[in-house]
């Protein structure tokens, strides 16, 4: 078990082992969590983007970077329009 010492400044140190196990390095984000127990739970705000694959599902046939341009100019379009009622 890791511990840690909280400074008159309210800073902690991460122990080592801990952060390599949730992968945090200078500049890393953290949330504090309080889950229903009422205990602190740390989860890391970044991760690697590899994690991610797979997440969402596409079963259309595949799109041109064209296609893809042009429905990123639409939604861009649209969100403008919004913006401006």
């Amino acid at each position: 078990m890791a511990t840690a010492t909280v400074t008159s400044k309210g800073q902690v140190t991460i122990p080592a082992e801990i952060r390599r196990k949730m992968r945090l390095h200078a500049g890393s984000k953290i949330d504090f969590i309080e889950n229903k127990a009422g205990e602190m739970v740390i989860r890391s705000k970044t991760g690697d983007i590899g994690e991610l694959y797979g997440f969402l599902k596409y079963g259309g046939a595949p799109l041109t970077i064209e296609q893809m341009d042009e429905a990123i100019a639409k939604g861009a379009v649209e969100h403008f329009k919004r913006s401006q009622s």
